[in-house]
């Protein structure tokens, strides 16, 4: 039986860890974990809040998922959006979700990453 979503893998092109971690770790406030061992040589970084964790793996033929996306719950929506713009990330607002304010961006190699709250 599935019991929980451990974690979710994006993908990013060689050489971006230090644009991921600018965005994952200071624009997002998560905190990057340490890859094992045995995976670090492969490049990427890994990310958590919480129970949360973002995993950046590093794709040769790099393309962004420009559809497909993580979708990450939080706490006080206009201020974590208001916190993503100051740190030059896009913010598209998107209403179309009975129950919820949500609204989408993109990491900085183009992965899209969707934000949203429950109103109710």
């Amino acid at each position: 039986m599935l019991a929980a979503v451990d974690h979710v893998q994006l993908a990013a092109p060689p050489g971006s860890e230090d644009r991921l971690r600018a965005f994952y770790a200071d624009a997002l406030g998560m905190t990057e974990i340490p890859k094992p061992a045995a995976l670090a040589g492969r490049g990427g970084c890994w990310f958590r809040t919480g129970a949360v964790q973002l995993h950046l793996g590093i794709e040769d033929d790099f393309r962004p998922a420009r559809k497909a996306h993580p979708g990450l719950r939080v706490t006080g929506i206009d201020a974590y959006a208001a916190r993503l713009e100051s740190h030059g990330a896009s913010v598209v607002w998107d209403h179309d979700l009975p129950g919820h304010r949500r609204f989408y961006s993109y990491d900085p190699v183009g992965n899209r990453l969707e934000f949203l709250e429950p109103t109710v």
